[in-house]
Protein backbone atom coordinates (compact mmCIF):
# COMPACT_ATOMS: atom_id res chain seq x y z
CA UNK A 1 0.00 0.00 0.00
CA UNK A 2 1.03 3.66 -0.75
CA UNK A 3 0.23 6.70 -0.36
CA UNK A 4 1.90 9.55 -2.77
CA UNK A 5 1.76 13.31 -1.83
CA UNK A 6 1.64 15.74 -4.63
CA UNK A 7 4.37 16.63 -6.72
CA UNK A 8 5.29 20.24 -6.34
CA UNK A 9 8.56 21.83 -7.58
CA UNK A 10 10.83 23.14 -5.60
CA UNK A 11 13.39 25.77 -6.68
CA UNK A 12 16.57 25.06 -8.51
CA UNK A 13 18.59 25.51 -4.73
CA UNK A 14 15.23 25.02 -2.15
CA UNK A 15 17.63 26.73 0.88
CA UNK A 16 15.43 27.28 3.61
CA UNK A 17 17.35 30.88 4.85
CA UNK A 18 17.16 32.30 1.21
CA UNK A 19 13.71 32.31 1.98
CA UNK A 20 14.01 34.24 5.22
CA UNK A 21 16.68 36.82 3.46
CA UNK A 22 13.66 37.71 0.46
CA UNK A 23 11.55 38.70 3.40
CA UNK A 24 14.40 41.31 5.03
CA UNK A 25 14.70 42.75 1.32
CA UNK A 26 11.29 43.35 1.02
CA UNK A 27 9.95 44.16 4.46
CA UNK A 28 13.29 45.50 6.16
CA UNK A 29 10.81 46.99 8.85
CA UNK A 30 8.55 44.33 9.83
CA UNK A 31 9.23 42.23 13.11
CA UNK A 32 10.56 39.23 12.86
CA UNK A 33 11.01 38.23 16.38
CA UNK A 34 9.34 39.40 19.97
CA UNK A 35 10.68 38.25 22.78
CA UNK A 36 10.41 39.69 26.25
CA UNK A 37 8.65 43.27 25.34
CA UNK A 38 12.17 43.81 22.65
CA UNK A 39 11.30 43.59 19.08
CA UNK A 40 13.69 43.13 16.01
CA UNK A 41 12.87 43.69 12.46
CA UNK A 42 13.79 41.38 10.11
CA UNK A 43 16.22 43.97 7.99
CA UNK A 44 17.81 43.84 12.22
CA UNK A 45 17.70 39.79 12.58
CA UNK A 46 19.28 39.38 9.21
CA UNK A 47 22.66 42.05 9.80
CA UNK A 48 23.08 40.11 12.63
CA UNK A 49 22.59 36.84 11.19
CA UNK A 50 25.40 38.19 8.48
CA UNK A 51 28.36 39.29 10.77
CA UNK A 52 27.63 35.86 12.89
CA UNK A 53 27.78 34.09 9.39
CA UNK A 54 31.36 36.56 8.64
CA UNK A 55 32.94 35.19 11.95
CA UNK A 56 32.38 31.35 11.48
CA UNK A 57 32.98 31.20 7.99
CA UNK A 58 36.26 33.16 9.02
CA UNK A 59 37.71 30.50 11.64
CA UNK A 60 36.80 27.97 9.18
CA UNK A 61 33.11 27.05 10.83
CA UNK A 62 31.51 27.39 7.18
CA UNK A 63 30.37 24.90 4.26
CA UNK A 64 30.03 21.37 6.19
CA UNK A 65 30.65 22.06 9.70
CA UNK A 66 28.43 21.43 12.62
CA UNK A 67 27.80 24.47 15.48
CA UNK A 68 26.55 23.61 18.91
CA UNK A 69 23.61 26.13 19.73
CA UNK A 70 22.54 26.56 23.53
CA UNK A 71 20.52 29.65 23.92
CA UNK A 72 17.48 30.40 25.71
CA UNK A 73 14.71 31.31 23.46
CA UNK A 74 15.88 35.46 22.73
CA UNK A 75 16.56 37.21 19.20
CA UNK A 76 19.89 35.71 19.93
CA UNK A 77 18.93 32.08 19.41
CA UNK A 78 17.71 33.05 16.09
CA UNK A 79 20.98 35.07 15.53
CA UNK A 80 22.91 31.49 16.21
CA UNK A 81 20.42 29.39 13.87
CA UNK A 82 20.39 32.10 10.65
CA UNK A 83 24.09 32.72 10.73
CA UNK A 84 25.03 29.22 11.05
CA UNK A 85 22.70 28.45 7.62
CA UNK A 86 23.87 31.43 5.84
CA UNK A 87 27.66 29.87 6.66
CA UNK A 88 26.84 26.91 4.90
CA UNK A 89 26.90 25.05 8.32
CA UNK A 90 24.42 22.45 10.12
CA UNK A 91 22.90 24.00 13.67
CA UNK A 92 22.72 21.25 16.57
CA UNK A 93 20.56 21.88 19.45
CA UNK A 94 21.75 21.41 23.34
CA UNK A 95 18.79 21.97 25.29
CA UNK A 96 19.76 24.27 28.35
CA UNK A 97 15.89 22.60 29.81
CA UNK A 98 17.93 19.18 30.00
CA UNK A 99 20.29 18.78 32.82
CA UNK A 100 24.04 19.29 32.68
CA UNK A 101 24.67 15.37 32.72
CA UNK A 102 22.45 15.03 29.90
CA UNK A 103 24.28 17.69 27.83
CA UNK A 104 27.50 15.94 28.84
CA UNK A 105 26.84 12.78 26.72
CA UNK A 106 25.46 14.83 23.96
CA UNK A 107 28.30 16.72 23.18
CA UNK A 108 30.51 13.53 23.08
CA UNK A 109 28.13 12.15 19.89
CA UNK A 110 28.84 15.56 17.60
CA UNK A 111 31.24 14.56 15.05
CA UNK A 112 33.17 17.58 13.44
CA UNK A 113 31.76 19.75 15.99
CA UNK A 114 33.33 22.88 15.70
CA UNK A 115 32.14 25.53 18.21
CA UNK A 116 28.85 25.86 20.67
CA UNK A 117 27.23 29.10 20.84
CA UNK A 118 26.01 29.77 25.04
CA UNK A 119 25.29 32.72 26.65
CA UNK A 120 26.16 33.45 30.42
CA UNK A 121 22.99 31.51 32.03
CA UNK A 122 23.86 28.54 30.04
CA UNK A 123 27.74 27.99 29.45
CA UNK A 124 27.96 26.50 32.53
CA UNK A 125 25.56 23.71 31.39
CA UNK A 126 28.47 22.91 29.04
CA UNK A 127 31.17 23.52 31.17
CA UNK A 128 33.04 20.26 29.60
CA UNK A 129 32.51 21.20 25.96
CA UNK A 130 35.26 19.69 24.06
CA UNK A 131 35.29 22.65 21.37
CA UNK A 132 35.08 26.69 22.16
CA UNK A 133 32.26 27.72 23.90
CA UNK A 134 31.92 31.46 22.53
CA UNK A 135 28.95 34.03 23.34
CA UNK A 136 27.65 36.82 21.32
CA UNK A 137 27.94 39.45 24.80
CA UNK A 138 32.12 38.69 24.24
CA UNK A 139 32.20 38.66 20.65
CA UNK A 140 30.49 41.77 20.24
CA UNK A 141 33.07 43.91 19.77
CA UNK A 142 34.59 41.76 16.75
CA UNK A 143 31.13 41.21 15.04
CA UNK A 144 30.41 44.84 15.14
CA UNK A 145 33.05 45.12 12.83
CA UNK A 146 32.25 42.36 10.32
CA UNK A 147 30.50 43.31 7.16
CA UNK A 148 26.36 43.34 7.63
CA UNK A 149 26.11 41.28 4.14
CA UNK A 150 26.16 37.23 4.00
CA UNK A 151 29.14 35.73 3.27
CA UNK A 152 29.76 34.18 -0.45
CA UNK A 153 28.68 30.16 0.45
CA UNK A 154 27.05 28.49 -1.75
CA UNK A 155 24.47 26.21 -0.06
CA UNK A 156 22.65 23.43 -1.90
CA UNK A 157 19.60 21.44 -1.41
CA UNK A 158 21.72 18.84 -0.66
CA UNK A 159 23.46 20.66 2.69
CA UNK A 160 22.69 19.48 5.76
CA UNK A 161 21.22 22.64 7.80
CA UNK A 162 20.58 21.16 11.25
CA UNK A 163 20.85 17.99 13.02
CA UNK A 164 18.86 16.67 16.23
CA UNK A 165 18.95 14.32 19.14
CA UNK A 166 16.54 11.48 19.37
CA UNK A 167 16.44 8.74 21.60
CA UNK A 168 14.15 6.20 19.42
CA UNK A 169 13.21 2.83 20.76
CA UNK A 170 17.14 2.65 22.21
CA UNK A 171 17.01 4.77 24.73
CA UNK A 172 20.50 6.26 23.75
CA UNK A 173 20.79 9.54 21.81
CA UNK A 174 21.29 9.43 18.55
CA UNK A 175 22.24 12.43 15.80
CA UNK A 176 19.88 12.71 12.95
CA UNK A 177 20.36 15.09 10.41
CA UNK A 178 17.93 16.89 8.08
CA UNK A 179 18.94 18.55 4.78
CA UNK A 180 18.06 21.66 3.95
CA UNK A 181 15.96 20.31 0.50
CA UNK A 182 13.50 18.12 2.79
CA UNK A 183 13.46 21.80 5.44
CA UNK A 184 12.40 23.80 2.25
CA UNK A 185 10.01 21.09 0.94
CA UNK A 186 8.33 20.88 4.72
CA UNK A 187 7.43 24.71 5.04
CA UNK A 188 7.07 24.83 1.19
CA UNK A 189 3.95 22.91 2.00
CA UNK A 190 2.96 24.43 4.79
CA UNK A 191 2.72 27.66 3.13
CA UNK A 192 1.02 26.35 -0.10
CA UNK A 193 -1.47 24.30 1.50
CA UNK A 194 -2.59 25.89 4.08
CA UNK A 195 -2.07 29.63 3.15
CA UNK A 196 0.66 29.95 5.66
CA UNK A 197 1.84 34.02 5.24
CA UNK A 198 3.10 37.59 6.76
CA UNK A 199 0.23 37.12 8.98
CA UNK A 200 0.97 33.99 9.97
CA UNK A 201 2.32 35.24 13.61
CA UNK A 202 3.88 32.20 15.76
CA UNK A 203 4.40 31.22 19.56
CA UNK A 204 6.85 28.64 20.28
CA UNK A 205 5.06 26.01 23.36
CA UNK A 206 7.97 23.29 22.99
CA UNK A 207 11.64 22.72 23.98
CA UNK A 208 14.56 23.98 22.03
CA UNK A 209 15.77 20.45 21.52
CA UNK A 210 12.75 19.09 20.80
CA UNK A 211 12.42 18.11 16.40
CA UNK A 212 9.34 19.83 16.13
CA UNK A 213 11.06 22.85 17.58
CA UNK A 214 12.96 23.49 14.72
CA UNK A 215 10.03 23.90 12.01
CA UNK A 216 8.30 26.24 14.25
CA UNK A 217 11.06 28.02 14.71
CA UNK A 218 11.91 28.93 11.36
CA UNK A 219 8.09 28.67 9.39
CA UNK A 220 7.32 32.27 10.20
CA UNK A 221 10.25 33.56 9.13
CA UNK A 222 10.19 31.43 5.59
CA UNK A 223 6.79 33.21 5.40
CA UNK A 224 7.46 36.55 6.49
CA UNK A 225 5.80 36.64 9.85
CA UNK A 226 6.42 37.55 13.33
CA UNK A 227 7.93 34.78 15.75
CA UNK A 228 6.66 35.25 19.14
CA UNK A 229 9.01 33.96 22.28
CA UNK A 230 8.49 33.39 26.03
CA UNK A 231 11.71 33.80 27.56
CA UNK A 232 10.92 30.55 29.71
CA UNK A 233 13.63 27.93 29.67
CA UNK A 234 10.36 25.47 30.56
CA UNK A 235 6.89 25.37 29.55
CA UNK A 236 4.50 27.71 31.20
CA UNK A 237 1.18 27.34 30.22
CA UNK A 238 0.10 30.47 32.00
CA UNK A 239 2.66 32.66 30.40
CA UNK A 240 1.89 31.19 27.19
CA UNK A 241 -1.69 31.46 27.14
CA UNK A 242 -1.31 35.01 28.33
CA UNK A 243 1.57 35.65 25.22
CA UNK A 244 -1.41 34.19 22.88
CA UNK A 245 -4.20 36.64 24.75
CA UNK A 246 -1.87 40.05 24.48
CA UNK A 247 -0.55 39.40 20.49
CA UNK A 248 -1.92 38.57 16.98
CA UNK A 249 -0.66 34.94 17.34
CA UNK A 250 -2.26 33.09 14.53
CA UNK A 251 -0.31 29.71 14.52
CA UNK A 252 1.20 27.29 17.09
CA UNK A 253 3.21 23.92 16.76
CA UNK A 254 3.20 21.42 19.90
CA UNK A 255 2.96 18.22 20.71
CA UNK A 256 -0.48 16.73 21.67
CA UNK A 257 -0.07 17.16 25.64
CA UNK A 258 1.30 20.39 25.35
CA UNK A 259 -2.16 21.34 23.44
CA UNK A 260 -4.54 19.55 26.41
CA UNK A 261 -2.83 21.75 28.83
CA UNK A 262 -3.69 24.77 26.70
CA UNK A 263 -7.01 23.68 26.30
CA UNK A 264 -7.51 23.13 29.67
CA UNK A 265 -6.42 26.82 30.73
CA UNK A 266 -8.85 28.14 28.18
CA UNK A 267 -11.52 26.31 29.27
CA UNK A 268 -11.03 26.81 33.62
CA UNK A 269 -11.06 30.53 32.36
CA UNK A 270 -13.29 30.95 29.42
CA UNK A 271 -11.01 32.77 27.54
CA UNK A 272 -11.00 32.61 23.55
CA UNK A 273 -7.47 33.07 22.37
CA UNK A 274 -7.31 29.60 21.46
CA UNK A 275 -9.86 29.59 19.38
CA UNK A 276 -9.05 32.57 17.74
CA UNK A 277 -6.41 31.01 16.12
CA UNK A 278 -5.75 30.19 12.78
CA UNK A 279 -3.76 26.58 13.58
CA UNK A 280 -2.57 24.23 15.97
CA UNK A 281 -0.37 21.82 14.68
CA UNK A 282 0.11 19.28 16.85
CA UNK A 283 0.97 15.47 16.85
CA UNK A 284 4.42 13.50 18.28
CA UNK A 285 1.90 10.67 20.56
CA UNK A 286 -1.19 9.29 20.37
CA UNK A 287 -4.14 11.47 20.09
CA UNK A 288 -6.76 11.29 23.06
CA UNK A 289 -9.40 13.01 21.12
CA UNK A 290 -12.01 13.17 23.86
CA UNK A 291 -9.28 15.71 25.73
CA UNK A 292 -9.77 18.37 22.51
CA UNK A 293 -13.84 17.15 21.72
CA UNK A 294 -15.81 19.70 24.23
CA UNK A 295 -13.34 22.69 23.43
CA UNK A 296 -13.82 22.08 19.50
CA UNK A 297 -17.15 22.24 19.35
CA UNK A 298 -17.33 25.35 20.97
CA UNK A 299 -19.72 28.13 19.51
CA UNK A 300 -17.24 30.64 17.54
CA UNK A 301 -14.10 28.32 17.63
CA UNK A 302 -12.05 29.17 14.37
CA UNK A 303 -9.19 27.07 15.28
CA UNK A 304 -8.19 24.30 12.89
CA UNK A 305 -6.56 21.19 14.64
CA UNK A 306 -4.30 20.36 12.20
CA UNK A 307 -2.96 16.42 13.49
CA UNK A 308 0.10 15.65 11.94
CA UNK A 309 2.61 12.45 11.69
CA UNK A 310 5.98 12.31 10.94
CA UNK A 311 9.50 11.75 12.79
CA UNK A 312 12.76 13.26 13.36
CA UNK A 313 14.27 11.24 10.43
CA UNK A 314 12.43 12.76 7.85
CA UNK A 315 11.81 16.08 8.45
CA UNK A 316 9.69 16.00 11.44
CA UNK A 317 6.48 16.10 9.25
CA UNK A 318 4.92 13.27 6.87
CA UNK A 319 1.16 13.35 7.05
CA UNK A 320 -1.87 15.97 8.36
CA UNK A 321 -5.20 15.48 8.79
CA UNK A 322 -8.02 17.94 9.84
CA UNK A 323 -9.74 17.38 12.80
CA UNK A 324 -13.08 18.90 11.56
CA UNK A 325 -13.61 16.06 9.55
CA UNK A 326 -13.13 13.47 12.49
CA UNK A 327 -16.03 11.75 13.91
CA UNK A 328 -14.82 9.94 17.04
CA UNK A 329 -16.20 6.10 17.22
CA UNK A 330 -15.79 3.94 20.37
CA UNK A 331 -12.83 2.01 19.21
CA UNK A 332 -11.69 4.21 16.39
CA UNK A 333 -8.40 5.78 16.42
CA UNK A 334 -7.65 9.61 14.87
CA UNK A 335 -6.40 9.76 11.55
CA UNK A 336 -3.31 11.40 10.93
CA UNK A 337 -4.18 12.44 7.01
CA UNK A 338 -2.31 12.48 4.05
CA UNK A 339 1.13 12.94 2.82
CA UNK A 340 2.73 16.22 2.45
CA UNK A 341 4.29 17.56 -0.56
CA UNK A 342 6.70 15.20 -2.38
CA UNK A 343 6.33 12.91 0.34
CA UNK A 344 5.31 9.14 0.16
CA UNK A 345 3.93 6.27 2.61
CA UNK A 346 4.82 2.56 2.03
CA UNK A 347 2.94 0.17 4.02
CA UNK A 348 5.39 -2.89 4.17
CA UNK A 349 5.36 -6.70 5.74
CA UNK A 350 8.66 -8.25 7.72
CA UNK A 351 9.71 -8.95 4.11
CA UNK A 352 9.61 -5.12 2.94
CA UNK A 353 7.01 -5.71 0.45
CA UNK A 354 3.75 -3.46 0.44
CA UNK A 355 0.23 -4.89 2.29
CA UNK A 356 -2.51 -5.07 0.58
CA UNK A 357 -5.14 -2.14 0.93
CA UNK A 358 -6.87 -1.90 4.52
CA UNK A 359 -3.89 -3.86 6.25
CA UNK A 360 -1.82 -3.78 9.00
CA UNK A 361 2.37 -2.68 7.97
CA UNK A 362 5.28 -0.49 8.64
CA UNK A 363 4.92 3.12 7.95
CA UNK A 364 7.89 3.70 5.78
CA UNK A 365 8.51 7.05 4.44
CA UNK A 366 9.85 8.05 0.85
CA UNK A 367 10.74 11.38 -0.82
CA UNK A 368 12.46 14.93 -0.20
CA UNK A 369 12.02 14.95 3.33
CA UNK A 370 13.67 12.06 4.41
CA UNK A 371 17.30 12.89 5.99
CA UNK A 372 20.77 12.17 5.32
CA UNK A 373 21.03 9.73 8.43
CA UNK A 374 22.17 8.85 11.98
CA UNK A 375 25.84 11.41 11.96
CA UNK A 376 28.73 9.06 13.37
CA UNK A 377 26.86 6.25 13.69
CA UNK A 378 27.56 2.69 11.91
CA UNK A 379 25.43 0.19 13.94
CA UNK A 380 21.80 -1.14 13.05
CA UNK A 381 20.32 1.70 14.06
CA UNK A 382 21.33 3.30 10.18
CA UNK A 383 19.65 0.42 8.29
CA UNK A 384 16.59 1.67 9.27
CA UNK A 385 17.15 4.48 6.54
CA UNK A 386 17.34 1.78 3.47
CA UNK A 387 16.46 0.88 0.24
CA UNK A 388 14.11 -1.28 -1.87
CA UNK A 389 12.74 -2.03 -4.89
CA UNK A 390 9.98 -0.24 -5.99
CA UNK A 391 8.77 -0.95 -9.74
CA UNK A 392 11.92 -1.68 -11.06
CA UNK A 393 13.39 1.33 -9.20
CA UNK A 394 15.67 1.79 -6.04
CA UNK A 395 13.18 3.87 -3.94
CA UNK A 396 15.53 5.10 -0.09
CA UNK A 397 13.08 5.57 2.44
CA UNK A 398 13.26 5.37 6.26
CA UNK A 399 11.50 2.39 8.31
CA UNK A 400 9.70 4.46 10.81
CA UNK A 401 9.08 1.14 13.29
CA UNK A 402 5.45 2.25 13.32
CA UNK A 403 2.54 0.14 12.58
CA UNK A 404 -0.17 1.42 10.68
CA UNK A 405 -3.12 1.14 7.83
CA UNK A 406 -4.87 3.30 5.35
CA UNK A 407 -8.62 3.79 6.16
CA UNK A 408 -11.56 3.50 3.53
CA UNK A 409 -11.09 7.40 3.51
CA UNK A 410 -7.12 6.90 1.95
CA UNK A 411 -5.93 8.31 5.28
CA UNK A 412 -3.14 6.97 7.12
CA UNK A 413 -4.14 5.53 10.94
CA UNK A 414 -0.95 5.25 13.30
CA UNK A 415 -1.68 2.32 15.91
CA UNK A 416 1.37 2.74 17.87
CA UNK A 417 4.95 1.67 18.01
CA UNK A 418 6.15 -1.99 16.84
CA UNK A 419 8.55 -2.08 19.52
CA UNK A 420 6.32 -0.72 21.88
CA UNK A 421 3.98 -4.27 22.40
CA UNK A 422 4.95 -6.04 25.26
CA UNK A 423 4.20 -9.59 26.18
CA UNK A 424 1.34 -9.64 28.79
CA UNK A 425 0.71 -12.96 30.46
CA UNK A 426 1.51 -14.71 26.97
CA UNK A 427 -0.18 -11.68 24.67
CA UNK A 428 1.06 -8.68 22.75
CA UNK A 429 -0.25 -5.26 24.07
CA UNK A 430 0.24 -1.92 23.24
CA UNK A 431 -0.18 0.35 25.83
CA UNK A 432 -1.47 3.10 24.50
CA UNK A 433 -4.54 0.86 22.85
CA UNK A 434 -5.34 0.92 26.84
CA UNK A 435 -4.97 4.60 27.13
CA UNK A 436 -7.69 5.09 24.96
CA UNK A 437 -9.83 2.97 26.44
CA UNK A 438 -9.39 4.78 29.83
CA UNK A 439 -9.69 8.12 28.08
CA UNK A 440 -13.41 7.03 26.95
CA UNK A 441 -14.88 6.02 30.45
CA UNK A 442 -16.89 8.66 32.14
CA UNK A 443 -14.88 10.41 35.33
CA UNK A 444 -11.69 10.56 33.59
CA UNK A 445 -9.70 13.03 32.59
CA UNK A 446 -6.67 11.88 31.30
CA UNK A 447 -4.72 8.50 31.78
CA UNK A 448 -1.18 6.99 30.96
CA UNK A 449 -0.29 3.37 30.92
CA UNK A 450 3.61 2.17 31.54
CA UNK A 451 5.12 -1.15 31.44
CA UNK A 452 6.06 -2.20 34.69
CA UNK A 453 7.72 -5.72 36.51
CA UNK A 454 6.12 -7.51 39.42
CA UNK A 455 8.38 -8.94 42.06
CA UNK A 456 8.82 -12.00 39.41
CA UNK A 457 10.37 -9.90 36.84
CA UNK A 458 7.18 -10.23 34.80
CA UNK A 459 5.96 -7.51 32.74
CA UNK A 460 2.52 -5.69 33.62
CA UNK A 461 0.64 -2.88 32.85
CA UNK A 462 0.53 -0.14 35.77
CA UNK A 463 -2.56 2.89 34.81
CA UNK A 464 -1.87 6.34 36.27
CA UNK A 465 -5.46 8.18 35.94
CA UNK A 466 -6.12 11.63 36.40
CA UNK A 467 -9.80 11.92 37.66
CA UNK A 468 -12.24 14.67 36.52
CA UNK A 469 -13.82 14.93 39.70
CA UNK A 470 -13.18 12.88 43.15
CA UNK A 471 -10.37 10.06 42.90
CA UNK A 472 -11.36 6.85 40.88
CA UNK A 473 -11.67 3.22 42.81
CA UNK A 474 -9.52 0.45 41.16
CA UNK A 475 -11.95 -1.96 40.92
CA UNK A 476 -15.13 0.23 39.30
CA UNK A 477 -12.49 0.97 36.72
CA UNK A 478 -11.10 -2.69 36.11
CA UNK A 479 -14.91 -3.64 35.89
CA UNK A 480 -15.79 -1.20 33.28
CA UNK A 481 -12.42 -1.90 31.31
CA UNK A 482 -13.31 -5.02 31.04
CA UNK A 483 -16.60 -4.66 29.21
CA UNK A 484 -14.46 -3.24 26.20
CA UNK A 485 -10.91 -5.07 26.43
CA UNK A 486 -9.60 -8.37 26.84
CA UNK A 487 -8.83 -9.45 30.73
CA UNK A 488 -4.82 -9.38 29.67
CA UNK A 489 -5.22 -5.62 28.69
CA UNK A 490 -6.49 -4.56 31.81
CA UNK A 491 -4.06 -2.86 34.03
CA UNK A 492 -2.18 -4.86 37.13
CA UNK A 493 -2.78 -1.30 39.04
CA UNK A 494 -4.26 2.15 39.02
CA UNK A 495 -2.94 4.84 40.79
CA UNK A 496 -5.01 8.32 40.70
CA UNK A 497 -2.45 11.37 39.84
CA UNK A 498 -2.84 14.71 40.32
CA UNK A 499 -2.00 15.51 36.63
CA UNK A 500 0.36 13.73 34.07
CA UNK A 501 4.38 14.77 34.04
CA UNK A 502 5.90 15.95 30.53
CA UNK A 503 9.20 15.75 28.87
CA UNK A 504 11.11 18.88 28.20
CA UNK A 505 9.65 18.29 24.74
CA UNK A 506 5.78 18.68 26.02
CA UNK A 507 5.09 14.70 25.42
CA UNK A 508 4.06 12.33 28.13
CA UNK A 509 6.70 11.01 31.00
CA UNK A 510 5.75 7.87 31.70
CA UNK A 511 9.03 7.36 32.98
CA UNK A 512 8.44 9.83 35.96
CA UNK A 513 5.24 8.57 36.64
CA UNK A 514 6.78 5.06 37.26
CA UNK A 515 9.55 6.40 39.40
CA UNK A 516 7.48 8.68 41.76
CA UNK A 517 4.75 5.75 42.16
CA UNK A 518 8.17 3.13 43.42
CA UNK A 519 9.30 6.44 45.92
CA UNK A 520 5.66 6.29 46.90
CA UNK A 521 4.96 9.76 45.94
Amino acid sequence: MILQGKRVALPSAPVVHRQFEAHARATPDAVAVSCAGRRTTYAELDARANRFAQYLTARGAGRGAKVGVCLDYSADLLVAILGTLKAGAAYVPFDPAYPPARLGLLLDRVPGLALIVASPATSGLIGAAPVDVVGFEELSGRLDALPATAPAVEVTGDDLCYAVFTSGSTGTPKLTAVRHAGWFNLMNWLRLEYGLDRGSHNLVVSAFGFDLSQRALMTPLFCGATQHLMASRNFDPMLAYRTLNENDVRTVHCASSTLYLLVDWETARGGDALTRLDYVLFGGEPLKAERLADWARREGNGCTLLHQYGVAECTDVATSFDLAGYRPGEHEVPPVGRPAHNTDVHLLDEGLRHVAPGEQGEICIAGTGVGAGYLGADGPENEKFTTVDSGGVPLRLYRTGDRGYVNEDGDLVVLGRIDAQVKVRGMRIDPSDVERALGRLAGVREAAVAVTHDASGDAELAAFVVPAGADLAADDLRTRLLETLPRNMVPARFTNVPRIPLSPHGKVDRAALVDAEARGQ
